[in-house]
Parts: structure tokens; C-alpha cells; sequence
């Protein structure tokens, strides 16, 4: 079993306290602090910013379409979600998966997207965020996800590998991070057929400007995929 994994039985059989508000005993995120904090909006169909009118799509998707077919977000990303989100993926709080997931479980349309897909990619990490982390969160989530959900579809972990970007991406504007993702992804030798006509989602934590996303999709759709849309935990103003 991997490490990851054994560590995160190990915190399960835990008693644990929202990590928002501090009630005890309760789960890491308690039903009230979700309803307070996790209010759904209407957004982008296609890059899941947020929208003032029921419009389905904003104007810079209708001059410019993504490389997604849809992305769906379940969260802003301000507080409390951003400093729960920085805990479990730079602080190793695994404890933290579970409830992350059942935001996601809990979101209205992510059944849907499971549904559709004919497989789910978690957002790839180069091999070196790996090791710093400890665990490839994105991975872990999505095993979490699909078994929370109750649903059957493929994880594809071991398709795409992604090269180091050293240039750090956080402050980095939507032109300068296509200009460092160009090339990072790549599809593994033999992995072709599972990508060759497929209706793929991926699953990723955090989208700033959807750069990455986007040039995953690129990626995929030159492997063959039939469609990329994108399920993503927590979406930037």
C-alpha cells in the first residue's frame, strides 16, 4: 500500500474538528461552514468564471473557446477554501481529502461529469512536486472522488507526464503561462489507446487562468481524445 494511503487510515480513525469553525467532534468541514462559505454561483460553461446573468457563456469564451468543452468549478477560490486547499496540498494534511472530496461529491453537476466522461485524469505533477509533497494530491483526490461518488470510471494516473516548470505560475499573467507550458505535457509511450476517442475529464484543484488546463487539453486532443472538460475544486475571480 502506499505511503500516502497508510497515512491516510491512519488520520481517518482520528477524532476530528471542522477546520473552519472548530467544532468537536465533527468532520473537517461541518455542514454549517460549507452552507456559509460553499454558496453555489452561476458561471462560464466553458472557463467557470463567475457570471452576473444567466448567459451560459461569457463574452472572452464566445470570442476565444478554450481548449475545454466545459469546466466546471465548485468553489471560489478566497476564504476558507484557499488556506484548506494550501494545508492538504503543501502541508500534507491527508485528513483533509476526505472533505474535500465531499465538496465536490456535493456539487450538482458533478455526478454529471462523472457520467459523461469515459475516464478521469487527475491533474498530472511532475515527478519532482512529488517528491517535495510527499504524495500526488491530485491523484489521491480523485480516488477519493470516484469512490465517494459511487462511480465506476477509469482513473487515468499514468498517461501524461509532465515536465518541471521551475518559473513559478502563481503571479504569472494567462500569455506567460502558455509561454511556460508549452511542451510540459506529454503522452506516455503505450497510452495512446486509452486517450484515442475518449470523452476525458480532468480533475484539477485549483484554475487561475485555465492555462494548464488548456494546455493539457491540447495535449490530449492531439493524442486522439474526442473531448476534454475539466472538473476543478476551487475557480479565481
Amino acid at each position: 500500500m502506499p505511503a500516502s494511503l497508510q497515512a491516510l487510515r491512519a488520520v481517518q480513525a482520528i477524532p476530528s474538528q471542522c477546520a473552519i469553525c472548530g467544532r468537536w467532534p465533527g468532520p473537517r468541514i461541518c455542514t454549517d461552514c460549507h452552507r456559509r462559505w460553499g454558496a453555489e454561483q452561476q458561471r462560464c460553461r466553458r472557463c467557470a468564471l463567475p457570471l452576473q446573468a444567466r448567459t451560459g457563456i461569457c463574452g472572452a469564451c464566445l470570442k476565444q473557446p478554450p481548449s475545454l468543452q466545459r469546466c466546471t468549478a465548485v468553489l471560489d477560490y478566497g476564504y476558507p477554501w484557499q488556506g484548506l486547499i494550501t494545508r492538504y496540498k503543501f502541508d500534507g494534511d491527508l485528513g483533509l481529502v476526505h472533505s474535500l472530496a465531499r465538496l465536490m461529491s456535493a456539487h450538482p453537476e458533478t455526478l454529471q461529469c462523472l457520467q459523461d466522461c469515459d475516464a478521469l485524469l487527475p491533474m498530472p505533477s511532475s515527478a519532482q512536486r512529488i517528491r517535495e509533497r510527499g504524495f500526488d494530491h491530485m491523484a489521491l483526490l480523485a480516488k477519493v472522488l470516484a469512490r465517494q461518488s459511487a462511480c465506476r470510471v477509469p482513473l487515468l494516473t499514468q498517461v501524461v507526464q509532465r515536465q518541471h516548470v521551475e518559473l513559478p505560475q502563481h503571479n504569472a499573467s494567462r500569455p506567460q503561462r502558455l509561454r511556460q507550458l508549452r511542451g510540459v505535457f506529454s503522452l506516455r509511450d503505450s497510452a495512446a489507446a486509452q486517450v484515442t476517442g475518449q470523452h476525458l475529464l480532468v480533475l484539477d484543484d485549483v484554475m487561475t487562468t485555465g492555462a494548464t488546463l488548456d494546455a493539457l487539453a491540447q495535449c490530449l486532443h492531439k493524442a486522439g481524445a474526442a473531448s476534454v472538460s475539466a472538473l476543478v475544486l476551487a475557480r479565481t475571480g
